[in-house]
């Protein structure tokens, strides 16, 4: 008697502090303070638990097998405290990676300890060799250090776009060390060997609230978002979210945060003004929300759906003019700008 076939995978992939958690370690005293938090001590970022669950139900719905993997920079001594909020806030996940920040310190490697391009990008490409992740990804960070350049390249190495050699020549000028890139090629190297994979999208917690126009570099793949509600919506539209999630992300939002419906709107409204909403789609997300109570249409609606709708074609021209959905990031000029700030 055969097998059934496995259900075809999807991949959701998320950075742990500033994109789950509101860590703070802007100072020392804040960040002497991490290891003694328990679970209970740690806050998330409101509406990203109900982001995660909602990807897992729709997912499961669509017949597809949903894999939720965490990638930490935090050290695994405080990993008990993590897996115990992730417990009280309901979320399942195949897999969580904290960086050995302890070997790091016993080697003398003091670069190690705050270098994030070379540990992150290895592990993302370490994961999809073992088969951790499968199928399509969708990645989510936040805008504190490098994920917006960590998460490019690796989408593009695994899409082909950016070759083992281009990719270890980038890394050097980042000043990756060197065992770090070896460990990187080589893992690039298999990745290309079993053909293309795609990232779907790229979503940026605006922690820090860096103008989004900082981004624009990195094509309409990456989305930068100001809240949850924002990421909610964008991954609506690819269809990974239904109503019933967006409505949960929203209720949150208004709860934890008071969050008003007019905010709520706006954040729609924004979004398409950046190109990353379709206009059609804010409207059937404004009329779900208003059938649940949680906001109502503007004043001037008529003439509001025009304006964006404008707004969203010239930004969608400009995309268009440069490739399309094929946007080429030129890492000559991310880079030279990353290294300017």
């Amino acid at each position: 008697m055969s097998r059934a076939p496995r259900p075809a995978a999807i991949t959701f992939r998320w950075d742990l502090d500033k994109t789950y958690l509101r860590t703070e370690f802007e100072s020392l005293r804040k960040m002497v303070r991490i290891p003694f938090e328990t679970g209970a001590d740690k806050v998330h970022v409101p509406g990203v638990p109900e982001v995660i669950r909602a990807l897992r139900r729709a997912a499961a719905a669509r017949g597809e097998r949903p894999i939720v993997l965490f990638l930490s920079a935090s050290p695994p001594q405080i990993g008990g405290a993590i897996r115990e909020k992730l417990a009280l806030d309901g979320i399942e996940y195949e897999g969580i990676t904290f960086k050995d920040q302890l070997r790091n310190l016993m080697r003398g490697r003091w670069r190690g300890l705050r270098e994030q391009v070379g540990y992150k990008l290895g592990e993302l490409l370490a994961s999809r060799v073992a088969g951790t992740a499968e199928g399509p990804e969708v990645l989510f960070g936040d805008d504190w250090e490098s994920d917006p350049l960590i998460y490019s390249l690796y989408a593009d190495a695994l899409g082909g776009r950016l070759s083992p050699g281009d990719l270890a020549a980038l890394l050097a000028r980042l000043e990756v060390d060197r065992a770090a890139i070896e460990r990187i090629g080589a893992a690039a190297e298999r990745v290309a060997r079993e053909g293309p994979g795609e990232v779907r999208r790229i979503f940026i917690n605006l922690e820090r609230r860096t103008p989004p126009g900082r981004f624009h570099a990195f094509g309409p793949r990456l989305v930068p978002a100001f809240n949850y509600f924002q990421t909610g919506a964008a991954l609506f539209e690819m269809g990974l979210l239904n109503v019933r999630g967006l409505r949960e992300v929203a209720t949150a939002l208004r709860e934890q945060s008071g969050v008003s419906g007019e905010r709520l709107r706006n954040s729609l409204d924004d979004l398409v003004r950046r190109g990353h909403l379709r206009p059609g789609t804010r409207t059937r997300v404004l009329a779900a929300l208003e059938r649940a109570g949680l906001a109502s249409w503007g004043r001037d609606e008529s003439r509001l759906r025009t304006r964006l709708a404008a707004a969203f074609d010239r930004w969608t021209r400009r995309f268009r003019a440069s490739g399309g959905p094929a946007f080429a990031v030129d890492y000559e000029r991310v880079l030279a700008d990353w290294k300017r700030r």
